[in-house]
């Protein structure tokens, strides 16, 4: 039997070491209402869009909302080809001062699903250039195996149709990822509820990233820290063990020795 009691359980990526296995965005929502969610959430990580730094502006930077303690995560949201993510990812580093980015290359504009070819390609460039790269994907495993080849730090695979809240469509092929990919799998994308967090993390995800589910939330700071809870719910019950599941029913205590002795 597993004793995870006195477990400290953190999270080791891109040279940092997280508490917290929730990522969340900053869309959606007014810039304001960041820092409560973010302290809400829990989330050590936010994601970013470039568009929205602008370091000479006293309203409109994001950042002066990030909490200090918070790891930014820029994305490359807008870059259609693999040479405007690289390049997006370049400015991100000079203007935000950090190695982290997020890669996102959509070409897509119905469904939004990412061009994982070039996305491979962005990533082994920067990569090269020492970014901790986290590559957002349409769930696939040969793509998931060229990413870990070409130096990404996790892999991110929708869990459904970004800005959907349709949960986890993607579920077999993440599970594969999980199980495939020497990489920690982010389930990125798709989720609208915490029950979907809290299987995510079930199955053995090493965090989840979401940003629509909170942010179109009448509530969005309470649901915040809904997530948070389902996130390390879902994360005690994968340390813990699932119980086996059986085709017949069987009583939790003996039906049988006590009831009719003599």
């Amino acid at each position: 039997m597993k004793n995870t009691s006195n477990l400290k359980d953190t999270f080791n990526i891109g040279n940092k070491k997280l508490s917290s296995r929730l990522f969340i965005g900053s869309g959606k929502y007014r810039d304001s209402l960041i820092k409560k969610v973010a302290e809400a959430s829990g989330a050590e990580v936010i994601t970013v869009a470039l568009r929205r730094i602008d370091i000479n502006s006293k309203q409109n930077n994001i950042l002066k909302y990030i909490p200090k303690n918070v790891q930014l995560m820029p994305n490359t949201s807008g870059a259609k080809t693999a040479a405007e993510a690289i390049q997006i990812a370049r400015i991100a580093r000079e203007i935000a001062g950090t190695d982290w980015i997020k890669i996102e290359v959509i070409t897509d504009n119905k469904y939004l699903f990412p061009d994982n070819a070039a996305t491979v390609e962005a990533t082994r460039a920067l990569a090269r250039e020492g970014f901790k790269v986290f590559p957002y994907i349409n769930g696939d495993l040969i793509t998931a195996r060229e990413l870990y080849n070409s130096g990404a730090v996790a892999v991110m695979p929708l869990g459904a149709a970004i800005g959907t809240n349709k949960g986890l469509r993607a579920k077999d092929m993440i599970e594969i990822l999980i199980n495939e990919v020497p990489l920690p799998i982010i389930v990125d994308a798709g989720l609208g509820k915490p029950s979907h967090a809290a299987q995510a993390m079930e199955m053995g995800a090493a965090a989840c990233l979401l940003n629509t589910a909170i942010a179109s939330s009448p509530a969005p700071v309470l649901m915040a820290q809904a997530f948070k809870l389902a996130v390390e719910s879902g994360r005690k019950a994968f340390l813990a063990g699932m119980a086996q599941t059986s085709k017949y029913a069987e009583a939790s205590s003996p039906l049988t020795g006590f009831l009719f002795k003599n």
